[in-house]
């Protein structure tokens, strides 16, 4: 079997839907539940007999120890992490604590662990640490888009301590010998995602009437990834990826943010039409630009390609469209995960 932790939150528990449809092997979930991760995710595994459920801390290693002593997991796929730029702004340390120490502590866990496998083992365990694109920092417009040797030049308290932790991944690999390989994502979107990010937050805001908020001129570029595309890339570097190496996954599909809106405004006026007839782009709202704001980020994703047979098979208009529409048909999933202190959130950090 396999363990995953942070499999409650948006990328994990995809991921996990995503195995348990394509694969016979049983999943192990470890997740500590903060505000983003939403056991209701997983309703449709939940009394699955190839899906076991425990609540933790990727820190806590005693409990981490013990769960490798259980389960015995040939693999483990590491998506536990704080991940909202905007909320490590306002709070850094949780992001220190879970992204740093928490995969320190995870790492050293899985480390006893996997040194005392027979060396069959040791040969085919492989420890996957699930990382971002911001680690590089910012690109200038004409850059060439990042690629696995890009320089890290982390922006903001999220990148910096995900870039700490992907060093830290490095190191237990060079120095230890665990066979550990990094993968660095572009922007996900798609459904389950929390709804604090641009693109389910504007689907939700557009729908209750409210403003669409953009930060600055909405120029800023990403490179948007349906989750499930990178679902399957992960499942392809579980498979195949070499030890000790780092794939770049990306969706070949780079748009500034206010296009990303104005596409889902487009996609909501044709499914569902405003009641005055007006287009759903009239909320668009320009706030302030928050601080250390990356202006660019894109992936080569040539090397998962090349080496692994992997590349998005949704284009952003398939994949916007799919998000649109799931967002539209799951209002019950909206309902519980949008607490009042996520209200409380949006209205401290947006004024709206």
């Amino acid at each position: 079997m396999i363990l995953v932790t942070g499999g409650a939150g948006f990328i994990g528990g995809n991921f996990i839907l995503e195995w348990l449809s394509n694969q016979e092997e049983p999943v192990v979930n470890l997740d500590k539940l903060t505000y983003a991760g939403n056991p209701e995710t997983l309703a449709g595994v939940r009394d699955s007999s190839r899906y076991f459920f425990i609540q933790g801390d990727i820190g806590d290693r005693k409990l981490v120890a013990a769960l490798l002593r259980n389960y015995r997991p040939r693999a483990i796929l590491n998506f536990a992490a704080e991940s909202h730029v905007d909320r490590s702004i306002k709070g850094p340390g949780d992001f220190i604590e879970t992204n740093v120490v928490g995969t320190f502590g995870l790492l050293d866990a899985v480390r006893d662990y996997w040194s005392h496998l027979r060396p069959a083992g040791q040969e085919a365990f492989r420890f996957l640490h699930v990382s971002t694109d911001e680690v590089y920092g910012s690109l200038a417009p004409d850059d060439a888009p990042f690629s696995e040797s890009n320089r890290y030049e982390p922006n903001s308290p999220y990148s910096a301590s995900k870039a700490a932790s992907d060093h830290l991944v490095r190191a237990w690999h060079h120095t230890y010998g665990l066979p550990a390989i990094t993968t660095n994502c572009s922007n996900n979107y798609g459904p389950y995602h929390f709804p604090e990010k641009l693109i389910p937050l504007c689907i939700l805001n557009a729908c209750a009437g409210k403003p669409l908020p953009i930060y600055g001129d909405g120029m800023q570029r990403r490179d948007w990834l349906y989750v499930k595309d990178h679902c399957h890339a992960l499942r392809r570097v579980v498979e195949d990826g070499v030890p000790g190496e780092t794939y770049n996954i990306g969706g070949n599909c780079e748009k500034a943010n206010l296009e990303v809106v104005q596409t889902i405004c487009a996609v909501l006026d044709e499914v569902r039409p405003r009641e005055d007839g007006k287009s759903y782009a009239e909320q668009i709202t320009f706030v302030q630009d928050r601080p250390g704001h990356d202006r660019r980020y894109a992936i080569d994703a040539s090397r998962i390609e090349s080496e692994l047979g992997w590349k998005p098979s949704e284009t952003f208009e398939t994949g916007i469209r799919k998000t649109v529409l799931w967002y539209l048909e799951n209002e019950g999933w909206v309902q519980n995960v949008t607490t009042g202190a996520y209200r409380d959130w949006v209205r401290e950090h947006y004024g709206t």
